[in-house]
């Protein structure tokens, strides 16, 4: 049953000296560990993969190393909800820090690329199940006053990972130590999965859901996540048009299978008129989008502006530098109203980032390339100023257990599938730029600036007042 609309009253304070003292500390740093597993592991394999395939050969399958680990993670956090149904949060954790860190070990070892995409599917399930596990493990293992902080903390780690990653990746590649850096990976999980066993009773009740899998609508998201992939790294023309077209219908089809069947993917008050929890999960997935342009920043820093590979990197953190700067601003945020405020302002900055970053995409000197530093900080500030309030405020969409578990795991599922989608949607972009660098990247930040505005339209649905079921 819905109560009718009515306005949030404003939760009981935490505090971040709360958050992460001794009752609380162990529990954030395993719930923010596993996000920032998989965001340096996206970086760190992306700079570490020409060496790789030096090594091990397999060009053939550059491609497909990103691919199979995005479609892995796409589906293992939409079986999160059922995970914690069935073991809890401890062993939740262990189960998912476990097959990450045994995907990371088989990589470090891959005597060649076949055994090593074997190896990333792996690793994209343990980190699909890790990024689910950080939000929907903080409904019931922290009380509601710290949800807000810990969920900036949470999805701030996507930040330092873009900021770290490239760092990290660019090192370990500089002294050809690929494989060391895979082994690092597995020793990490391991302390972690250990850690989590610690931090998180195993008595704790978790309300996950016992109920059947929701087959079809698991294998419709993840053969839409196939077809946006494959478009990205197929010729541009008719079959990128047809991947891209196939990845929308298919999408489409996810969602009235959703709204007909019994067990679902995300909780059923989404498709319900006047429950703004739909309008919470695009802008979510709006504001991730916009920050996939980071994947070619690099690559229009050494073309447009001549810069070193070195500096190029460097390029890639400016979003997360503003990103995460902003969230641990806005993640202290207690009233309703300045909530709000932060939420729909936040999707305006980046839009307004995004349009100004591509006004500046010309040939030129160095110089050029500073021009970019503050649209690209403003994309990230809008980002961080946005999403601790929302990752919230799905967290708080139901009052029932087991609907709750499924609103929380679907933030991860959502951001999951927009970085998938994203990601496929800037190397479309780029490529219909043509092979001129300038006009590739204007193509690419005008693309993704007209979806920013759609952001600023959900973000304001979302901010209204909303039924809890």
């Amino acid at each position: 049953m819905t109560e009718p609309l009515r306005e949030p009253t404003a939760p009981e304070t935490g505090s971040w000296r709360e958050l992460f003292g001794r009752g609380n500390a162990g529990t954030v740093f395993v719930l923010a560990g596993g996000v920032l597993v998989y965001a340096m592991n996206s970086f760190l394999t992306a700079a570490l993969l020409p060496g790789m395939i030096d090594d091990l050969g397999g060009r053939q399958y550059f491609a497909w190393v990103v691919t199979v680990f995005l479609v892995a993670a796409v589906l293992a956090s939409m079986l999160v909800a059922r995970l914690l149904g069935t073991f809890g949060a401890a062993r939740a954790y262990l189960v998912a820090y476990s097959v990450f860190a045994f995907g990371a070990l088989t990589t470090a070892i891959s005597p060649n690329m076949e055994t090593l995409l074997a190896t990333r599917v792996l690793q994209g399930l343990g980190c699909g199940l890790l990024v689910g596990l950080g939000f929907a493990v903080i409904k019931s293992a922290l009380p509601e006053r710290l949800w807000t902080r810990a969920t900036g903390v949470t999805s701030g780690m996507w930040g330092v990972g873009v900021l770290i990653g490239p760092v990290f990746g660019g090192l370990f590649a500089q002294f050809g130590m690929w494989r060391i850096a895979y082994l690092s990976f597995f020793v990490f999980a391991v302390a972690l999965g250990l850690l989590a066993i610690r931090a998180l009773p195993s008595g704790r009740v978790v309300h996950g859901s016992t109920s059947p899998l929701p087959v079809w609508s698991l294998a419709i998201v993840v053969l839409a996540t196939v077809a946006f992939s494959s478009a990205s790294i197929v010729p541009t023309g008719v079959l990128t048009a047809a991947g891209m077209g196939a990845g929308a219908l298919l999408l489409v089809l996810f969602v009235v299978v959703e709204r007909r069947s019994v067990n679902a993917v995300l909780p059923r008050i989404a498709y319900l008129r006047g429950n703004p929890l739909k309008w919470i999960y695009l802008t979510l997935a709006i504001l991730s989008s916009g920050a996939m342009i980071d994947i070619y920043l690099p690559y229009f820093a050494l073309e447009l502006a001549g810069l070193s590979p070195l500096i190029s990197g460097l390029f890639g953190g400016a979003i997360a530098i503003g990103w995460s700067v902003s969230q641990v601003y806005s993640a202290g945020l207690d009233a309703p109203r300045s909530q709000r405020i932060a939420t729909v302002l936040g999707a305006v900055l980046m839009a307004v980032g995004l349009l100004a970053y591509t006004l500046t995409q010309r040939d030129g000197e160095w110089w050029i390339a500073l021009l970019w530093l503050l649209p690209l900080i403003v994309i990230g500030a809008g980002i961080g100023l946005a999403f601790p309030h929302l990752s919230a405020a799905a967290l708080r969409s139901t009052d029932d257990p087991e609907e709750g578990a499924k609103a929380a795991a679907g933030v991860s599922t959502v951001e999951l599938v927009a970085n998938a989608i994203a990601s496929a949607l800037v190397g479309v972009l780029v490529a219909v730029g043509g092979p001129v660098a300038a006009s590739s990247a204007t193509v690419m930040g005008g693309g993704i600036t007209l979806l920013g505005l759609v952001g600023v339209a959900t973000a304001v649905l979302a901010i209204r007042p909303r039924a809890r079921a």
